[in-house]
Parts: C-alpha cells; sequence; structure tokens
C-alpha cells in the first residue's frame, strides 16, 4: 500500500520518518525501532501514536514510501482493506 511519510532530517542528512499518511489517517512515529538498509531500498520498523506496529519501506529511486508490515497495539496483524483502500 503507498503512504505519504513526513521525515526529518537530522544534521547527517539522513531522514528519519515522523509521521504516516495513508487514506484520511494520520499517524504521527512515536518511536523507531529498528532501520536497515537495502540495496534499493530503507525500511524502518516503528511504533505510530495508536501503539500499532509498522514497518514502512522507501524506494530510494522511485522516492517513493509503502507500507508492508501492520500490526494492531492489540496484536492484530491487518491488510491494506482495514485502511479503506483494496
Amino acid at each position: 500500500m503507498r503512504i505519504q511519510v513526513d521525515c526529518y532530517a537530522g544534521y547527517r542528512g539522513e531522514e528519519t520518518p515522523r509521521r504516516i499518511r495513508m487514506a484520511t489517517y494520520k499517524i504521527d512515529v512515536k518511536k523507531v525501532l529498528d532501520r536497515w538498509l537495502a540495496p534499493d531500498h530503507r525500511y524502518f520498523k516503528v511504533i505510530g501514536d495508536d501503539d500499532a506496529t509498522y514497518i514502512i519501506r522507501h524506494d530510494t529511486e522511485k522516492l517513493e514510501w509503502e507500507l508492508v508490515f501492520y500490526r494492531a497495539a492489540g496484536g492484530f496483524t491487518g491488510n491494506d482493506s482495514e485502511f479503506g483502500e483494496s
């Protein structure tokens, strides 16, 4: 699922996600749990202000963001249909 992400660029210029936007939802990032690099993508595992866990992927060539994993605060793993998209 494609998403929009607002980032903060630190003193090194590395972008860190601060807000995730999808459909009509806006989720502030409370904490970045992990981050890792692939040759053409950057991944971030974050906790949102809704206490859900998200893994988001940034395509560094296309400059696009995608939601690749979602788990609600209660532990339910959801899919795109929960956000009103198919």
